[in-house]
């Protein structure tokens, strides 16, 4: 794992508390992209937490941008984001 993938996961999980989460790196499939130039990166990313109870799809990302915003502006280009509270999971 890339020291930036460690930051992004340490914010997630002080932030988040989250019951799962999953990075993907999708950087190599973006190669040659301009936002690619620059170094940032491309990730999916899977949370489930509590936190996400009750809201909705759009709060849920500005809650996942809010806690990476710095990352934003350096070390991510583009993330995709999965958010799901607990009762979404299928048992």
């Amino acid at each position: 794992m890339s020291p930036r993938e460690e930051r992004i996961l340490s914010l997630v999980s002080q932030a988040f508390s989250p019951l799962e989460c999953r990075l993907e790196d999708d950087s190599s499939k973006h190669a040659g992209h301009a936002g690619a130039a620059s170094g940032a990166g491309h990730y999916r990313l899977r949370l489930v937490s509590t936190r996400f109870e009750g809201q909705n799809r759009i709060t849920r990302h500005r809650l996942v941008y809010d806690c990476l915003r710095d990352l934003m502006q350096t070390e991510i280009h583009a993330l995709n984001i999965t958010a799901l509270a607990p009762s979404e999971i299928q048992q």
